[in-house]
């Protein structure tokens, strides 16, 4: 069995996956990373989206999840 893919949401930043990997936006377009880790956006400020371009360091993103409840 191999080992599952990690996610992890990094500190006011990015959400990194490991690759490869295949996005597939909401009108059925594929965009394939193949590199060992992907940064996804989560600012939405990314002029490269669904990837991350650093763009979150100057667009004062603060990433922190609520609480679960």
């Amino acid at each position: 069995m191999s080992e599952p893919t990690q996610v992890r949401l990094r500190r006011d930043g990015p959400i990194l996956v490991d690759g490869p990997v295949e996005v597939r936006d909401h009108d059925g377009t594929v965009r394939r990373a193949d590199g060992p880790t992907v940064a996804l956006c989560r600012c939405g400020a990314s002029a490269r989206r669904p990837f991350c371009d650093g763009s979150h360091r100057y667009s004062g993103f603060d990433g922190t999840c609520p609480p679960e409840g």
